[in-house]
């Protein structure tokens, strides 16, 4: 059966490890470095055919505004308003979309019914 470990013994195996990954990684560096000397050497490049275009922004790109039938750019579309179906006695309202609102849930849980706040349209 293994024997159990320290806590001690796996924190200096820890350090142990981090150091020895740190000197891989300070190796594998150094061959990048000369791998990428060698073929700036070979190809005779210079910081401007490597860096051109500046640094690059970070951060989630930005969309495109497409244009509009009118031709402007960035010109939004208005939405179409969406009668209210349902409405309570407080001012509450619901389209009948979406998910119920908290309003109407709790006054179907006391019992009311959906269609007690059901707006009438007027004849027009």
């Amino acid at each position: 059966m293994p024997r159990k470990k320290t806590l001690s013994q796996i924190q200096q195996e820890i350090e142990r490890l981090q150091r020895e990954a740190q000197r891989v990684r300070q190796s594998e560096i150094s061959g990048v470095v000369q791998r990428i000397r060698t073929a700036i050497e070979h190809y005779g490049l210079t910081a401007q055919d490597l860096f051109a275009s500046g640094p690059k922004k970070r951060g989630r790109p930005r969309k495109a505004v497409a244009k509009t039938a009118g031709g402007k750019r960035g010109a939004r579309k208005t939405r179409r308003v969406i009668p209210v179906k349902y409405r309570d006695n407080k001012g509450n309202t619901w389209t009948g979309r979406g998910s119920r609102p908290r309003w109407l849930v709790a006054a179907l849980n006391e019992g009311a019914k959906v269609d007690d706040f059901l707006v009438q349209k007027s004849g027009g």
